[in-house]
């Protein structure tokens, strides 16, 4: 298999981790979009559950920075499966289970008003230990909502 063949077979698991296999990102709706070296992409549709301010029916702050860190995560995964473009699976499993958050900083620039929203990442650094993400959520219209930087631990 070559590098290109299994780094898509690779964030074709990814995708699929993200997307069904934890709970919290099923309960907001995430749907990945785009997850590969030059992006990351998900949306979700608004709903009364991930409302904040129920008056002016505002999307929760936490739903906000639980989408950046989500695509952000995911983008440095991606960044840290293409610095070992010869480990097995297995290897890159283990790696990627050890990718955790250190930190994440949120802008929120306007409320969270909208039907639907889209965060994106891209990856700004990924060195051996630590890779940093630039994270943006916007809503339907493109009206930016929140900016993010992400620091995440490297597996």
């Amino acid at each position: 298999m070559t590098h290109d063949e299994n780094m898509k077979k690779m964030i074709e698991r990814l995708t699929k981790v993200f997307s069904h296999s934890i709970p919290f990102h099923n309960i907001i709706g995430f749907e990945f979009e785009q997850l590969a070296q030059d992006g990351c992409k998900i949306s979700f549709k608004n709903k009364p559950e991930l409302i904040g301010n129920f008056i002016q029916k505002i999307l929760h702050g936490g739903v906000t920075a639980t989408a950046l860190d989500v695509v952000g995560g995911a983008m440095a995964a991606v960044g840290m499966m293409s610095k070992y473009p010869d480990a097995d699976e297995q290897e890159l499993g283990k790696r990627m289970s050890r990718i955790g958050t250190i930190d994440l900083r949120v802008d929120y620039v306007r409320p969270g008003r909208g039907e639907s929203f889209y965060a994106k990442a891209r990856l700004l650094r990924s060195g051996n230990k630590v890779a940093v993400v630039r994270m943006e959520l916007h809503n339907e219209k493109d009206t930016l909502i929140a900016l993010g930087t992400g620091t995440y631990m490297m597996g």
